[in-house]
């Protein structure tokens, strides 16, 4: 699978959900509900793990990313991913750079290769 990067810096091709739904693995779906519903402190079911991606125009992404600000700039400026933008890195990344500081990692590395 090609490597895909969100907006935000995350990882979108490394993500369980993402690999659960390009293999239609109803194992890994149920492994990646058990794990996040631990994780983030929310009941995921198996069948709530479909998503094709941050970028992905299906509108198939998973919880949060359906209502996340930094995705739907991104849509909006139409850039690859925030490392892309002229406006980089704004509020939003850096506020979200605090809990995620990888996330800014991945984007200043595709930044340095711009």
């Amino acid at each position: 699978m090609e490597k895909m990067v969100a907006y935000c810096g995350e990882v979108c091709s490394d993500c369980g959900a993402l690999i659960a739904t390009k293999n239609n693995d109803d194992a890994k779906r149920k492994e990646i509900a058990e794990l996040w519903t631990k994780k983030y402190n929310h009941d995921f079911k198996p069948e709530d793990i479909n998503c094709d991606g941050c970028l992905s125009e299906t509108g198939k992404v998973v919880g949060y990313c359906n209502i996340c600000e930094i995705r739907k700039c991104g849509q909006e400026r139409g850039v690859v991913n925030c490392a892309y933008c002229g406006d980089y890195a704004c509020d939003k990344l850096e506020k979200f750079f605090q809990m995620v500081p990888q996330n800014k990692a991945n984007l200043e590395e595709i930044r340095k290769g711009l």
